[in-house]
């Protein structure tokens, strides 16, 4: 037992000087294995426990594992300093770049509805048009009985109207106010508000209690106005014919025009463009199919009486067509609520490069 007791005594004073010697991580973790392994020293002391009486057996046991646990203690201690060390050590002579690394550039691109309302306005400004702009919340003068809506047509209905709280007018009377359903509201204003000759088309937002593939609540339209002495279908004619080939970029471009009715139009016509659906695709100015893209007609005598001009000395003719529509069949857009969704893949796949974009001045 005294022997024992003397090999405790040593070892605990070998290894207590190894561990507190020990300069990195490694080393002492061979000072464990030398000590605590499996082969280790004080783990072969262990083992030789069975050969001996009970009653030192027991004696020697409490002692080994006393040594053991300080030993283990100790290796523990020294490794924690050593840890800080390094780390204080590491944080002296490196230095970390802790700035987020650079986000990549999103490109931004051009919605192709502003592409398209610029490239008509391009389109009409060679015709000798000028752009005029009116509100969009507007009152039922402006946007039905100055057109000649009857009281009783259905566009009047709430089910295609978005209507507004009545507001007191001038008078004190309740005006009835509407988001507008066209933009044939700039139209009226410009007619009674300047003389002829007249020559605007009126870009905007319109609302109309639909949704769909082909209808959304708000949507763009663009209008076209010519009012003057002398202006006759032959013009309306040639300018939509114009217009329908500059835009879609096909110079033969198969045009009809068909009879058809709107309240502030009289005759009316609906225009038509040549095209192909072979192989369940639309082919613009190819094939014997024919696509309707707007309507248009001479100005009605009751409309410029509502705005103050004489239709005996005065006449004109106007259009009008969704820029959407128009930009879905130029663009193979086949889904209207699309334009709306504001989902950036969408817009990297159908919109345009800022700086190399179709225009007119450079031919793309």
């Amino acid at each position: 037992m005294a022997d024992m007791t003397q090999t405790i005594a040593q070892l605990k004073t070998e290894f207590t000087g190894l561990i507190g010697a020990a300069t990195d991580l490694r080393g002492l973790d061979d000072i464990r294995v030398a000590a605590l392994g499996k082969n280790g020293r004080i783990t072969g002391l262990m083992k030789t426990l069975g050969q001996l009486d009970p009653q030192i057996r027991k004696e020697t046991g409490a002692a080994l594992n006393v040594l053991k646990d300080e030993i283990a203690a100790l290796i523990e201690k020294q490794e924690r300093a050593l840890k800080k060390q390094a780390l204080d050590e590491k944080l002296a002579t490196e230095r970390a770049d802790i700035t987020l690394s650079v986000r990549p550039e999103r490109k931004g691109h051009i919605h192709p509805i502003s592409q398209t309302m610029e490239e008509l306005t391009s389109i009409f400004a060679d015709m000798g048009f000028t752009v005029a702009e009116g509100p969009d919340i507007e009152d039922d003068f402006h946007n039905f009985t100055a057109l000649n809506f009857p009281p009783g047509h259905p566009a009047r209905e709430m089910h295609d109207t978005f209507y507004l709280p009545d507001d007191p007018d001038e008078k004190g009377e309740a005006a009835k106010k509407l988001l507008r359903t066209h933009t044939s509201t700039v139209q009226i204003r410009a007619m009674r508000s300047q003389k002829p000759p007249i020559r605007i088309i009126v870009m905007g937002r319109t609302y109309r209690s639909d949704y769909d593939m082909t209808h959304t609540p708000m949507f763009h339209q663009i209008e076209g106005l010519v009012i003057d002495r002398n202006t006759h279908m032959g013009h309306l004619k040639g300018c939509l014919m114009d217009f329908a080939r500059s835009y879609f970029e096909v110079n033969d471009l198969p045009v009809r025009f068909r009879p058809s009715f709107f309240p502030f139009t009289e005759p009316s016509a609906e225009m038509d463009i040549g095209c192909s659906r072979e192989g369940g695709g639309l082919k613009i100015g190819a094939g014997s199919d024919w696509l309707e893209i707007l309507g248009c007609g001479m100005v009605h005598p009751n409309v410029l009486k509502n705005c103050g001009l004489n239709p005996d000395e005065y006449q004109g003719f106007a259009f009008g067509m969704g820029v959407e529509r128009i930009a879905m069949l130029k663009y193979g857009i086949p889904d209207l609520r699309t334009f709306f969704e504001s989902d950036v893949r969408w817009l990297d796949h159908y919109g345009f490069d800022p700086l190399n974009r179709p225009n007119r001045a450079t031919g793309g």
